[in-house]
């Protein structure tokens, strides 16, 4: 690709289909494990905005509707085309029109000025465990589930998370596996260089963690991937199942809104994009 001053020529599209390629090729370049599949789950839920450069994708941006909930993601600028405000148009296209949202996203350490400058606050913290699974017995009964309550899933996972994502969960639902115990349940599905977990709601810890043991039990001797939250995360269980820690990301919301407490709590997220 021609770089050079004079020939760049740049523009900005709504992301479709037709930009994955080069959205693909945007995320192995920031070192992101996603594949086109992936990239085409988070666009089934989400609208996006994508830089190009002639035919070239230079920059990507989604936001995913999830009832009074937003979140942003796959924010990608060409390493060869930052530093000229092409991040900040993107956003603010993504933010144009949410005010009556509340925005999430989870920022890496390069992107956390621009979110902070666009009035992003930091709650807490994202730990991403991987490795190869290793099995346990998980300490309370888990069930895999082939008739899917669609609607108890949305319920539970709603009053965990304040977001609405029944169109997403049905998706997660066709391409994975659904676990479920008496008070949560998890997901696990094909993802990166292997599978993930999540999301994962769940009433307490003890739960939480069977339902972890169960996913990786499930895919033992495969390649696992987990994104916990700090506050509720269980690092030394996830490593006991082969899961290290490999860093993160940082949970950012602007505009938050109040919304009713619940015991149900979200203790890995469907994935750093979605939530």
């Amino acid at each position: 690709m021609n770089r050079s001053a004079t020939q760049e020529i740049l523009s900005s599209d709504a992301f479709t289909g037709r930009h994955i390629d080069g959205a693909v090729r945007l995320s192995r370049e920031a070192s992101w494990p996603h594949r086109p599949e992936d990239w085409k789950l988070v666009h089934s839920v989400s609208t996006g905005v994508v830089a190009l450069n002639g035919d070239d994708v230079v920059g990507t941006a989604l936001r995913s509707d999830f009832g009074d909930v937003s979140t942003l993601s796959m924010i990608i600028v060409d390493a060869r085309m930052r530093g000229r405000g092409l991040g900040r148009k993107l956003m603010a296209q993504m933010m144009d029109g949410t005010d009556a949202r509340e925005l999430r996203l989870v920022a890496t350490a390069d992107g956390l000025p621009l979110y902070e400058k666009l009035g992003f606050q930091a709650v807490g913290e994202i730990l991403q465990h991987q490795g190869i699974a290793k099995a346990a017995t998980p300490e309370r009964a888990v069930e895999e589930v082939e008739a899917v309550d669609l609607e108890a899933l949305t319920a539970l996972d709603l009053a965990a998370s304040g977001m609405d994502r029944g169109a997403l969960l049905a998706r997660i639902a066709g391409i994975g596996t659904v676990l479920r115990a008496e008070s949560g349940f998890a997901m696990l599905r094909p993802f990166g260089r292997g599978q993930l977990v999540g999301p994962i709601v769940a009433r307490d810890a003890a739960t939480a963690r069977a339902l972890i043991a169960a996913a990786a039990s499930r895919v033992e001797g495969q390649f696992l991937r987990i994104d916990m939250p700090m506050n509720v995360a269980e690092p030394q269980f996830a490593e006991s199942l082969g899961l290290s820690h490999v860093g993160g990301g940082t949970a950012m919301v602007c505009g938050p809104k109040s919304r009713p407490t619940s015991e149900h709590k979200t203790f890995a997220l469907a994935a750093q994009a979605l939530g």
